[in-house]
Formats: structure tokens, C-alpha cells, sequence
């Protein structure tokens, strides 16, 4: 998306367990923007900040001089501290390039306030208004709805509608959620001596909500107010539920501590409560929760059942116990099969469908046809093709049209009228399967013109080969659908669970441990450990031929931390730079040593002449003199490159900076991130 008065494109952002802001100190809100090639985020409160000149020619504390707004720092020859109020500048200021002074975003917002003409002084709040349009970046404090023109205060962030701010007519309203007493309006809040959430649904209520004195009680608006946008109806009762429908809940709107019949687990506010059941208790969100579902991990529908009942019971997702006690989801036809409640509904792993009363369609996965005279019909090929076991092990160049890995001595189809071979293991792949890579079932495909170029697991380049289709989202190539959970890895004694958590709860970013750069959202770890690798290093391959190079096969080493056994430093055969024994790198008995990256490249399905959708073709780079790369000017160590339009690419990560906008950084040589740019030496 576009910020007015920035010359780059920014992303949402969203920060564990805040933001940090380029504009602002507040760490409490983690919702924002950020910036990739000025590397700032911000909060999307304070994006206002754009939609004011860049250059400003007045401030009453430095008249004479234009001030300019920066968002990469304080240059490194002045005082990074803001020359008004004393305090160290962020990201975001304003900087006078006559004067070497730098100001801070709040001291200015306090200035344009001061010589604004609509000024605004009201009740409810105590700092200035301003009357204005400020965009769809800031929501109403009130309804939630963004845009129009409203109460703003540029200090606080906060913006009220005119039409809204008739709310504050009527300062106190009685509400279903607290019949016992008056709820008040607070503009500031709230209170110091209550706990500082929504006693309902358990979010910050920011300046504004509804609280009672006398019970200590805080309600956000989103819960008070019904024609609030982000409203999610909070009823006092709840009748002929899927989880308990034989009697009628009733919501207990205070802070109470209880465990949850549902799913086992401690709640602390504002639960459903039977009461003709000797008070079972359910969170707000599993009252809720559906019958029967269908789930990406197993192939039959769960169903929910209280209690799971007795016996031994461990959750297929977590791989943690499940207290038979309470309720969990389990497969009629797989008698060992559970699920806790939360793990099954998870969106990852739930589509969010409701089957119960919708009947089961049997479909037919299978890929052929078997033909009267032994042959098979393929989806994917409009010929038949006959089975060979005798396979072709001489000819590493005939490669598969499915994984693009050589045929070599394993059984193959082969089409006598056009040369197409599969695998007899890939021709088998089936036409839809379920994997925990999505919540929806997955089909394969074989028209590679009609896709992305990338996996949406390991993030790299796929050229030819068949793919996995995630309706019109997500497409995922066959190594990392390959892969079950929980996942064995040599490089770890246990078993790796997909995970799709942020960072830590400290903040700290969870990095792999074979290549040290971060994880994000879809990756495999133990969390017992803190043991984490990303797809692309997950499926690296055990062993590597090189024949014509290597007399012996290049095998992956685990480095340093995983093993403590590489002492020394190693260089790189092909690029003759050092090998870190930190990260992972291939190496042989005959005492070669190499970098994954210089060895496999990062492009899944490698095919010499292979095309994307984007028009990259794969070149071999096999020649005496390597040749640069266009975006990072270092030459290019990978076994292929990437050839578009006549222009020169070592990687698909530099391809895409380059369709950026503004991806020149004054020539600065931006590496991949997986590449370490001090090791090139040539």
C-alpha cells in the first residue's frame, strides 16, 4: 500500500508483544505499517504523520529555517536529541539540515496544534482538538469506522467522530452485561485500581469505555456498543448449543477464575455457566465451538464428545496429553485418534466448516486410469503411458516431469509418442489430499503456466514440475508436501511440530538453526528446546552427487551448535569464501567443504531452460567467469541463474527487490539473506 508523502511501498505489521514505533513511544499497541527499504514501522495511528507537509517552513521554536521529515534517524553527524523537549529522537523527525537540529514527531504535532485555527476544547478530554479528516488510517475511538471528519487529538492519537461525540450526551447507560448498577463514560481509560481490560471479551479498552465504580467493573465500546463496526454480540444467554444442547448457558459477566469443560483449559473472565449442571463452565469461544468437523491432519471427520472418556489419550496436532475428563474432538472410525478442543478448531487446521447434518461425499483421488492393455491414463498427459521397472540410472539427464529429480535406476511411466516420464511413485501422487500446510484440501497440478512462481512453504522459485494448489492462494511443491507431522529431522533427537507462531513472548525472533535467519509464520520446531527450521532447510537433502566433481557424496553437516565438533574454519569449494560451522554446510571425505547456497541454489525444481510465469528462465552457470548479478553486483556462486529481458539475477529474492519500487540504494550491494556478502571473494 501507499503512505501520501512516502516514496516507498509499505506492509501491515503487526509486533509481539508491541510495536516499536518510529514516531512514537507508546509499546502497547502492535498494529502498524512498515517500510522495507527504510526499515521503520509504525503504528497506524500515528501514519497521520504522512499526511503532513514533508517540509515545513515555521516552528515557534526555530523560525527562519525549512525543517524536513526523515525516517531513517538522526543524520550521524548531529545530536540525535530532539532540540525542544531534550529527548532521544526516533526513526521519524523532523531535521533542520542549516542548523544540524533534529525534533521530534510529538513536539512538532504540539506546534501545529498550537497555530491550527480549528481548535477544539471538550469535556471529555484534556488536550486540544482539531477538527479534520484524517484519513482511513485512524478509527473512531466510538464506532470503530475510519475517515470522515472528526474530534482529533494528534498527541494521544485518538479520533472521535462528530456524530459520534453525541454519545457524550448521555454519560451514563444501563447495559444487559451489568444490570446491577449505572455504567459510566470514561474518556481517560481506565480506572488505576481495576484491572485495566474489558471485563467481557478481555481486550484493552483503550481512552474510552463503560465502567462501574462500585464493582470495579470496565466494559471496551466494542462490546457496549451495538452499532459498533467491530461489534461481536455478547448475549446473556445461549440456547441449543453444539457443545452442551441440552440446557440453556448463561454468560457470569465479571472476572472469575474457572476451568473450561470444553477444552480443559483455565479462563479468568466472563464465562458461560450451566446451571442445571452443577455449574459446567465454558469460554465464550467454546460455547461455540462445532459439532463435527473435517480437519487437515486425518482423512475422516471428528466430532466433538464430552467427556473423551477414559484411557491414555494424546492430541495429533500438540502431541500433548489430553485430560479425558474434559471435552476433545475424536475420529469415530480411528478409536485412538483425539484432538484437543482448541488445537482442532485452530485455523490452521480447521476450515471453519460445520459438517454436522451434511452428508459425506466419497471422492475419487486417484491420478489414472488403468487401461485393458496395462497402460495407464494420467491426469496429467493426454497419452498413455506404460510402466518400465527397469528404470535408466546412465542418464542423469532425463528427469521427471513431476519432482524434475533424474529418472535414474527407479521404476518409471513413459509416453511412447512424446517422451513424457514420470516416476511410478509421483504418478501415483494422489489428485487431492489434506496436509497441515492448509486448512482446505489440497489439489495437485500440472499446468505450471497457470501458477506463482514461488512455494508458499519454503518461499523459493519453482520452475516446470508439479505442484500442490491451495485453491487460488497458496501452492506448495512435493518435497514440503512430503512431509507429516510430527517430523522426524536427524538433526534433532525429537520430533519437530509445525508451528505458526510470531516471535517469543520475550520479544526475541525465533531464527533456524540451519541457515540462522528467522523464522516467520509456518515453520517446524520443538518448543521444549527452541529448536526451529524453516521449510527450505528442512527438506535440504541428506547427500549430494556430484559426479565429474566429487569422487565421494557430499553430505549435510549440522554445524557447530548442533554437534560441537567443528573447531576449524572451512572454505568453500566453489566460492571460496569461509564456511561458517555455525550454520549447516555439505561436506565430503575427501575434506570438501561447501555452502548449501553455492551447492543447491534457492530454486526448487531446477531445470536448465526452465521458465516461470514471470518469463525467468534458468541458465546453468557453468562457465570459466561467473557472471554479476543485477541487483546486488556480487557474481553469482548458485548452479543457476535467473535470465529475464537479457537482464541478470543470482537468485529470485534479488529478481523481486528489483520489481520493487525504489530498490536502488544508491548502488548499495543488498546480498540475499541467506548469503553472507563478506564471505565473496571473487
Amino acid at each position: 500500500m501507499e503512505l501520501k508523502g512516502h516514496d516507498h511501498s509499505v506492509g501491515h505489521y503487526r509486533g509481539y508483544p508491541g510495536l516499536d514505533c518510529g514516531a512514537c513511544d507508546r509499546s502497547d499497541d502492535p498494529i502498524g505499517l512498515g517500510c522495507y527499504e527504510c526499515d521503520f514501522t509504525i503504528h497506524t495511528k500515528c501514519a497521520f504523520v504522512f499526511n503532513i507537509q514533508d517540509t515545513l517552513s515555521e516552528h515557534p521554536a526555530h523560525d527562519g529555517h525549512d525543517v524536513k521529515l526523515l525516517t531513517t534517524g538522526a543524520p550521524d553527524h548531529t545530536d540525535p536529541k530532539c532540540h525542544i523537549c531534550g529527548k532521544n529522537t526516533k526513526l521519524l523527525l523532523f531535521h533542520c539540515s542549516t542548523c544540524n537540529i533534529n525534533m521530534d514527531i510529538d513536539c512538532m504535532v504540539d506546534a501545529m496544534c498550537s497555530r491550527a485555527n480549528l481548535i477544539h476544547q471538550m469535556p471529555w478530554h484534556y488536550h486540544p482538538l482539531l477538527m479534520l479528516d484524517v484519513g482511513k488510517q485512524m478509527l473512531c475511538e466510538l464506532c470503530g469506522k475510519p475517515g470522515e471528519y472528526g474530534f482529533c487529538c494528534p498527541r494521544c492519537r485518538l479520533m472521535v467522530h462528530e456524530k459520534c461525540a453525541s454519545l457524550f450526551e448521555s454519560p451514563e447507560i444501563t447495559h444487559l452485561l451489568h444490570t446491577k448498577h449505572s455504567l459510566k463514560l470514561l474518556t481517560q481509560g481506565p480506572p488505576d485500581y481495576t484491572n485495566p481490560i474489558c471485563h467481557v471479551c478481555g481486550k484493552h479498552p483503550g481512552n474510552f469505555l463503560y465502567h462501574c465504580d462500585i464493582c470495579k467493573f470496565n466494559v471496551d465500546m466494542v462490546c457496549a456498543i451495538e452499532s459498533h463496526q467491530q461489534h461481536r454480540l455478547t448475549p446473556v444467554a445461549l440456547s441449543k448449543m453444539k457443545v452442551h444442547d441440552e440446557h440453556t448457558l448463561t454468560l457470569i459477566p465479571r472476572l472469575i477464575s474457572f476451568i473450561c469443560d470444553a477444552c480443559g483449559k483455565k479462563g479468568d473472565r466472563s464465562p458461560y455457566v450451566c446451571l442445571q449442571c452443577e455449574l459446567m463452565f465454558f469460554h465464550q469461544r467454546c460455547a461455540r465451538l462445532p459439532r463435527v468437523i473435517q480437519v487437515n491432519r486425518h482423512d475422516h471427520r471428528v466430532s466433538y464428545t464430552y467427556p473423551l472418556g477414559p484411557g491414555e489419550w494424546k492430541c495429533e496436532v500438540c502431541l500433548d496429553e489430553i485430560d479425558w475428563s474434559y471435552g476433545a474432538y475424536s475420529c469415530s472410525i480411528c478409536p485412538s485418534y483425539a484432538l484437543h478442543s482448541r488445537c482442532a478448531t485452530r485455523k490452521d487446521v480447521w476450515d471453519g466448516k460445520e459438517l454436522d447434518g451434511v452428508p459425506e461425499e466419497v471422492e475419487d483421488y486417484s491420478p489414472f486410469k488403468m487401461n485393458d492393455d496395462n497402460t495407464i491414463t494420467h491426469f496429467a498427459h493426454e497419452h498413455n503411458l506404460s510402466l518400465n521397472e527397469d528404470g535408466m540410472a546412465s542418464e542423469e539427464s532425463i528427469l521427471c516431469e513431476a519432482c524434475v529429480r533424474p529418472i535414474g535406476s527407479n521404476a518409471f511411466y513413459n509416453c511412447s509418442e512424446c517422451g513424457f516420464l514420470l516416476h511410478e511413485t509421483c504418478a501415483n501422487l494422489p489428485k487431492k489430499k489434506r496436509h497441515f500446510l492448509s486448512p482446505r484440501p489440497l489439489t495437485l497440478c500440472h499446468n505450471r503456466d497457470d501458477t506463482d512462481a514461488s512455494c508458499g512453504a519454503c518461499v523459493q522459485m519453482c520452475c516446470e514440475g508439479f505442484m500442490y494448489m491451495d485453491g487460488d492462494e497458496d501452492q506448495f511443491d512435493l518435497l514440503c508436501t512430503s512431509i507429516t507431522v510430527p517430523f522426524i529431522h536427524e538433526s534433532h533427537p525429537h520430533p519437530l511440530l509445525y508451528l505458526i507462531e510470531g516471535p517469543d513472548d520475550d520479544n526475541d525472533m525465533k531464527t533456524c538453526q540451519s541457515c540462522d535467519g528467522p523464522v516467520y509464520q509456518g515453520f517446524l520446531g520443538c518448543i521444549k528446546c527452541k529448536y526451529y527450521l524453516d521449510f527450505r532447510c528442512a527438506t535440504l537433502p541428506l547427500t549430494v552427487s556430484l559426479h565429474g566433481y566429487y569422487e565421494h557424496p557430499l553430505t549435510l553437516c549440522y554445524g557447530e551448535k548442533a554437534s560441537g565438533k567443528y573447531k576449524y574454519k572451512y572454505w568453500c569449494d566453489i566460492c571460496e569464501g569461509e564456511t561458517d560451522p555455525k550454520t549447516w554446510f555439505y561436506t565430503s571425505a575427501c575434506g570438501a567443504t561447501l555452502h548449501v547456497y553455492c551447492l543447491l541454489g534457492h530454486v526448487r525444481y531446477p531445470k536448465p531452460g526452465g521458465k516461470s510465469r514471470d518469463g525467468l528462465e534458468l541458465v546453468f552457470n557453468n562457465k570459466a567467469t561467473r557472471p554479476l548479478c543485477n541487483n546486488c553486483h556480487f557474481r553469482c556462486p548458485a548452479p543457476f541463474f535467473i535470465v529475464i529481458e537479457k537482464e541478470l539475477y543470482c537468485s529470485y529474492y534479488c529478481f523481486l527487490r528489483t520489481q520493487m519500487k525504489a530498490s536502488s540504494i544508491g548502488g548499495a550491494a543488498i546480498r540475499p539473506p541467506w548469503v553472507d556478502s563478506a564471505d565473496m571473494h571473487w
